[in-house]
C-alpha cells in the first residue's frame, strides 16, 4: 500500500470547529426576518384551509338545494297537473275509438270539483270524419268496453233531437252522448236574414258528424233522484181549509 494511502487511513476525520465529538450541532440563530417568514407561511396555510372549507360547504349547500328542488318539483308538477287537468278527460282520452272518430277535440269545464257551489260539468265536442251512425257505433262500443253502462232514464234527452242521444253511468258519474250530423249552414246573425243553402260543391264537403259528451257527478244529476209526484195516496189530504177571498171572513153579527 502506498504511503499516502496509509496516512489517509490513519488520520481521523476532522470535526467542525466549535463542535465536540458526540454533541449535536447547535441550532442556527434566527432573526426577526425568519420569524416573520414563518408566521406568514402559517397564515397562508390557515387561509388556504379556510377557503377549502368554505368551498366544501358551498358545494354541499348547492347539492342540497338542487336535491330539494328536484324532490319538490316532481310532486309539484304532478300536483299542478292534477289540479289543472280533470281526470275525467283522461278517461275520455283513453276511449278505444279510431282516429277518424276524433279528428278535432275541444274541452270545456265549469263548476267546482268538490261541489262547493256548483258541481263540475265536463263538456267535450268532437268532430268525426264518418257519418253519425258509424260514429255512434264505435263510441258506444268504446264506452261499454271502458266500464260504462247504458242508463235508461227519463229526460234523456230533455227534448227530442236529431241523431242519437244516449245516457250512461259509471261509478259516481253520468254521461250524455249525442251524435248527429254537422250543422253545415251557419246560424243566422241578429238583424240579418238567414243565409241560403250552400252551393253543391260546398255541400259536398260538409260531411262527417259531431259528437257531444257531457259528464256530471251523479249526485248533481237531477235524473238520479226520485221524481216528484202529486199522488194523493202519498201526500194525503190537505190539512188546511180553503181560504175565501175575504181575508176577514164572514162579518160577525152585532148583538141586538
Amino acid at each position: 500500500m502506498p504511503a499516502v494511502a496509509r496516512a489517509a487511513a490513519v488520520v481521523p476525520p476532522v470535526e467542525p470547529a466549535g463542535i465536540r465529538p458526540g454533541e449535536a450541532p447547535a441550532p442556527r440563530p434566527t432573526g426577526p426576518d425568519d420569524d416573520a417568514a414563518a408566521g406568514g407561511l402559517r397564515g397562508a396555510r390557515s387561509e388556504l384551509r379556510r377557503q377549502v372549507r368554505e368551498r366544501r360547504r358551498l358545494r354541499m349547500g348547492i347539492l342540497a338545494l338542487v336535491s330539494l328542488v328536484l324532490l319538490g318539483a316532481v310532486p309539484l308538477y304532478f300536483g299542478m297537473r292534477t289540479l289543472s287537468r280533470d281526470p275525467v278527460f283522461d278517461t275520455l282520452d283513453a276511449l278505444d275509438v279510431p282516429s277518424w272518430a276524433a279528428t278535432k277535440t275541444v274541452d270545456n269545464v265549469s263548476g267546482s270539483r268538490w261541489c262547493l257551489q256548483d258541481c263540475r260539468l265536463r263538456e267535450r265536442a268532437v268532430e268525426s270524419e264518418q257519418g253519425w251512425k258509424q260514429t255512434v257505433t264505435v263510441y258506444e262500443a268504446a264506452l261499454a268496453k271502458d266500464g260504462w253502462r247504458r242508463w235508461k232514464v227519463d229526460r234523456c234527452p230533455e227534448e227530442k233531437v236529431e241523431g242519437s242521444y244516449t245516457c250512461w253511468r259509471r261509478d259516481e258519474l253520468t254521461l250524455d252522448l249525442w251524435v248527429r250530423d254537422p250543422a253545415c249552414t251557419p246560424p243566422p246573425v241578429d238583424g240579418e236574414p238567414a243565409p241560403s243553402a250552400p252551393p253543391a260543391p260546398a255541400a259536398a264537403t260538409c260531411t262527417g258528424s259531431l259528437v257531444s259528451v257531457k259528464v256530471r257527478n251523479a249526485i248533481d244529476d237531477e235524473r238520479t233522484g226520485p221524481t216528484p209526484t202529486t199522488d194523493p195516496s202519498l201526500t194525503g189530504e190537505d190539512p188546511y181549509p180553503t181560504l175565501t177571498d175575504d181575508p176577514l171572513g164572514e162579518p160577525t153579527p152585532s148583538p141586538s
